[in-house]
This record gives structure tokens, sequence and C-alpha cells, in this order.
């Protein structure tokens, strides 16, 4: 999972359907503009302006506190428009979205904690963008591929729930990473059903307070660190299978647009680098390589549905995606052994040298991905 989460409290379960929105954050050297002006701080999140036009509205971010922040444009609901995680003290950042007319607001979680810091944003009025058919093809297909991928999962979770229910530890474990690669290498779009992330994919570090640890990871705590299954676990896991029956069941009605799938493809880097590479996410299990790769694939089949046009507008920056791509995989590809539940080798044998190594051939990729969204909207 990604560090922030809707609260469960607030994520009450809107299946209300809003109006289509895209999001897209991109590194850049964007001048002021039109751009709306956030000055994030340990305490504050002071915003230039309250209402833009609706289109393209990009945000000017510029954390002057001493904590690294997340900036979100967020739905009424608390639905996550379009995010940037992790903006250091003294840092700027450019965040892009487009938005339809409606109520919104920009939130900045100092410390990247808590329902943050937040300021209204209406947008009004404005035209909507001229539709590409390839365009329209890529997100139909991506859409497809989210569907296959829940509709993949559900048999596997009910494998890794049955087992737990048996008391079988060692089938539960050998079930476990295989259960959670359909989410990872979907992890954006899971994600736009708010209420369903906090319940099935939370860390345990990441609960916010009353909250109560359900989900993958609850569960892999009590197969590898306590070793034992009791009538909580076994309660858990029906809950798993029931939470993610739900997830397949909206996922092909999730909000996507071309610039949402490039902006999920970076999320998903980023994902990696600040869960699979330090090894926190799958703690207990060291099955991190398998989520590692569900991510990375994710992110891969986003970029190539939207290539043609990316390519079309900016060849060089495709060239180079295909080049950091077949990297990072002929990387991961060293770690696949058939001698582990997950086809890959447990990620506390993978030394500090090898993470590094892991960890630059991430950021290789980030970089010109980060990139995909202005190319596909030029």
């Amino acid at each position: 999972m990604r560090a922030v989460r809707l609260s469960v409290v607030t994520a009450a379960a809107t299946a209300a359907a809003l109006a289509a929105v895209t999001g897209c954050t991109e590194k850049s050297d964007a001048g002021s503009g039109d751009a709306i002006r956030v000055t994030a701080a340990d305490s504050k999140c002071e915003t230039s302006t309250k209402s833009v036009p609706a289109g393209q509205v990009t945000l000017n971010i510029e954390n002057k506190g001493s904590k690294a922040t997340e900036v979100e444009i967020l739905f009424p609901d608390d639905r996550i428009v379009s995010e940037k995680e992790n903006i250091g003290p003294g840092t700027k950042y450019t965040l892009t979205a487009e938005v339809k007319a409606g109520s919104y607001e920009i939130a900045c979680r100092p410390g990247m904690k808590g329902l943050g810091v937040r300021q209204k944003l209406a947008v009004t009025g404005g035209t909507v963008a001229k539709r590409d058919p390839r365009l329209d093809k890529a997100v139909a297909a991506y859409r497809e591929y989210a569907q296959e991928q829940a509709d993949a999962t559900i048999p596997k979770v009910e494998t890794f729930a049955n087992a737990i229910k048996a008391g079988d530890i060692e089938a539960a474990k050998k079930a476990y990473a295989s259960s959670r690669f359909g989410w990872e290498s979907t992890e954006p779009i899971a994600e736009s059903f708010g209420d369903i992330d906090p319940k099935t994919d939370t860390r345990v570090n990441d609960l916010e307070k009353g909250q109560k640890w359900t989900g993958w990871h609850a569960l892999e705590k009590a197969l590898w660190a306590d070793k034992k299954v009791g009538a909580e676990q076994k309660t858990l896991a029906d809950e798993l299978v029931t939470d993610l029956k739900d997830w397949q069941k909206r996922v092909g009605k999730a909000e996507i647009t071309p610039t949402s799938m490039a902006n999920g493809a970076k999320e998903l880097l980023d994902e990696v680098a600040t869960g699979k590479v330090t090894g926190e996410e799958d703690r207990y299990s060291h099955t991190d390589l398998s989520d590692f790769k569900g991510n990375v694939e994710g992110a891969q089949k986003s970029y190539e549905l939207l290539k043609p046009v990316a390519q079309q507008n900016d060849k060089a920056l495709t060239t180079e995606l295909d080049k950091q791509f077949s990297a990072l995989n002929a990387l991961l590809e060293k770690y696949r052994t058939d001698k582990t539940s997950d086809g890959f080798v447990s990620y506390d044998k993978v030394t500090k040298d090898q993470r590094k190594e892991l960890s630059d051939a991430v950021n290789a990729l980030a970089e010109p991905l980060s990139k995909l969204a202005a190319a596909v909207v030029k």
C-alpha cells in the first residue's frame, strides 16, 4: 500500500458517481502563470486562490515546514484526485490534474499523517478537452486489464483464506504472495475505492487512531511472526475475501482516464521506491519482490497502452522508457527462483548493495515515467 490512505472513518461507502477527473504529477519548473501557489508548512496549507476554471489545474507547491509533507487534490468524499507524497522540507513540486466543475479540497499533510490541513477549491465552468480515439481505446483496454486482474485475484485470495480457516499455516504462507499480485498490479485503480484499501492493505504503522488492523498484513504477521492463527484471523480472512469481492464488482466502473493511467504508472514506481525496496511492505513474510514485480508489471501495462500516443509526441521519451523498463525487469529476473512460494528470493536475503541496485533501477525508470502524462496530453 501507499503511505497515504483515506480515513476509514471518513471513507464511508460513497459510491456516488462524481464528475470524471484525471490526475497527473510531474516534476517541472513550471512558472507561476495561472497555477495555484500552495505553501505548505508544519501546521498550515495556504493556497493563492479558492476558485479556478475547469480543465487543467496546476499546483506549484513549496514546503516551508520542517517535515516531509504530502499535497492532495480531493473529491468531496475524500477520494484522491491527484497527489504528491514525500515533498521534503525546503523543496518544491508541481502537481497537475484535469478537473471538471465541482467542489474540491486541497490538503497538505505535514508528516504525511492524519487528515491534514485543508483548503476549499471551487472549480467552475470551463471546457472539456477534445477526445483522442486512440486514448479512449487505451482506457478501455486498461479497464479490461484491471477487471481481469481483479477476477484472477479472487480465487487466489479464497485459497489463502481457506488455508487460514483450516489452520494450515504453511499452505496459507504459500498462498499469501500470489493472492496479492493482482491487487499490486492495479493498485492505483484499487485505491480509487478509498473505503476498501485501508481494510485490505494497511501496514501496522499506517493505522489511524481507532482503526482496527485488518487485511493481508495483519494475517501476514499472524502467519510469520506469531506463527498461529485463531478465531480472529479466520474472521479476518473472511473479511478480506468479502472486501476484495466488493473491489472486483466495482473495479470495472472506476474512473480511468489517460492521464490517470500515466500518473498511476508513476505512482506504482513511487510505491516500489518507498515500500518495496525498503522491505517495509511485507516485513514479516519478506515477499516484497513479488509485490515489486506486480507494481512494475502494472506500471508497464499502463505505459504500453499509452505508448502509441506518447511515441508520436515524444519519441525520445518512449525510447528511454523502453530501455529502463527492460533494465529493471532484467534485474528483477536475477532474483526469480522456483524455490519459494512467490517465485522470488526472500527479501531478507537481498543485501544492502543489491537493494541499492534495485533502488537505482527504479529511480532511473521513475524519472522519465514522470513525463509520460505530459507526453500523452500534448
